[in-house]
């Protein structure tokens, strides 16, 4: 099922295609998106509503409204005022003027899975445009949140790295993927079935149904690449309600493709996110090609930083590996993995092999199931935990390494 809303009248900035290998570490400068309450901290919630002439205390209120409430709130939707009965009605205006603008934009939702995967293009306020995604499962729901529009990874086997990178997204556009997720869940109809395979992002505790329990931040873009709008973000999904979202940070997972010192970094804020490593080759000949990042930071030394994460926050590690007909999927290379894994202990990692899923013009392709469980024994063999994960909106190119963005 396809529903489209009206398109916004910017025109969409699309970056040149990278040469291949070609990394872009620093986006391109453009316009910054306009404030936004979960761009703040709630202190500075507060004082910027005192610069308004209004009480500090109406920052709370606004945070009441916007993180523990889910209301729809946008200064540009003429009901967003007359829903805060708990200001007075002269300031609800001026308020949702200066620290509600409207930031995404939804202008094209694709459904699959029995109405259990929902795909969103989003079009920001500069005419960029980003994906999420939310996947329903019967106890718990996963949002897939993009934090750049594009990517300057170029992963030659990922529609994003290929698409190149348009921008960096700030703390309160990635919040917005989230929320409104939320949003939805208050009001969709449970599932009545299971899934089969690994759900992204950690089991959900009990009572999740109903709710976003997990973040993956797995949609476009590294987001180790936009540290300081991804660690925003992050704290406005954890902090407690009112601040934030008040989510727990063991739902919550930062995939990236090895920026080690981010990775390093990461481990030092002492938030106990999950790391997700998207390694996709044990041997540097190979992940030279398939990851670029590789040129700079090495297997070994990636996975250093991996097991350096864990020891800081005692947080398993997943390993992400895109299995690729005829490249990776090696059985030899599955035992080359396990072997660099266990160098750095047991206990610390968790390996999800994910069918690679298709994307368009390129020249590879799944691994057959036989080499796939070949590779999966090997692993298991060396005594890895690993779990061939669930892939989901395929069909919507909303699945991982599909995300382009398009309309």
């Amino acid at each position: 099922m396809t529903s489209e809303a009206p398109s916004a009248p910017l025109p969409e900035p699309r970056p040149t295609a990278p040469e291949p290998g070609k990394l872009l570490m620093v986006a391109p400068r453009r316009g910054k998106p306009p404030k936004h309450l979960a761009d703040l901290t709630l202190a500075e919630r507060m004082a910027a509503v005192k610069e308004l002439g209004e009480k500090p205390f109406r920052g709370r209120q606004l945070s009441v409204h916007y993180f523990e409430r889910l209301a729809e709130l946008d200064a540009k939707n003429p009901d967003s005022a007359a829903a805060l009965t708990d200001l007075p009605a002269t300031s609800r205006q001026p308020l949702l003027d200066a620290l509600l603008p409207n930031l995404i934009h939804p202008v094209r939702e694709l459904v699959c899975d029995d109405g259990a995967t929902i795909k969103t293009v989003w079009r920001l306020f500069d005419g960029a445009l980003v994906e999420s995604v939310l996947m329903r499962y019967p106890d718990r729901a996963t949002v897939c949140v993009s934090s750049q529009a594009g990517c300057g990874m170029n992963c030659p086997f990922c529609a994003t790295g290929q698409a190149g990178l348009t921008r960096n997204l700030s703390t309160a556009e990635i919040v917005e993927q989230v929320r409104t997720a939320a949003r939805h869940m208050r009001t969709a109809a449970p599932l009545g079935r299971s899934t089969e395979g690994a759900p992204l992002g950690e089991e959900a505790e009990e009572g999740q149904a109903g709710r976003v329990s997990n973040v993956v931040f797995m949609g476009m873009g590294e987001a180790l690449a936009n540290y300081k709008a991804a660690i925003g973000a992050i704290r406005r999904l954890t902090d407690p309600a009112p601040e934030g979202l008040g989510m727990s940070a063991r739902g919550i997972t930062m995939s990236t493709v090895g920026l080690v010192p981010a990775i390093d970094k990461l481990a030092a804020e002492g938030i106990p996110v999950t790391l997700a490593l998207s390694l996709h080759a044990p041997d540097d000949e190979l992940r030279d090609e398939l990851v670029p990042i590789n040129t700079r930071w090495k297997v070994g030394e990636t996975l250093d930083a991996a097991r350096r994460y864990f020891d800081a926050t005692g947080r398993r590690v997943s390993i992400e590996y895109a299995l690729i007909k005829d490249i990776n999927d090696h059985e030899w290379r599955g035992d080359m993995l396990g072997r660099e894994l266990n160098k750095r202990g047991k206990g610390w990692v968790h390996v999800n092999p994910i069918p690679l899923n298709p994307t368009p013009g390129s020249k590879w392709t799944a691994s057959t199931r036989r080499a796939q469980n070949a590779f999966v024994n090997a692993l298991r063999e060396r005594g890895v935990p690993t779990t061939v994960r669930d892939t989901r909106g395929q069909e919507i190119d909303g699945a991982c390494g599909q995300l382009a963005a398009t309309v």
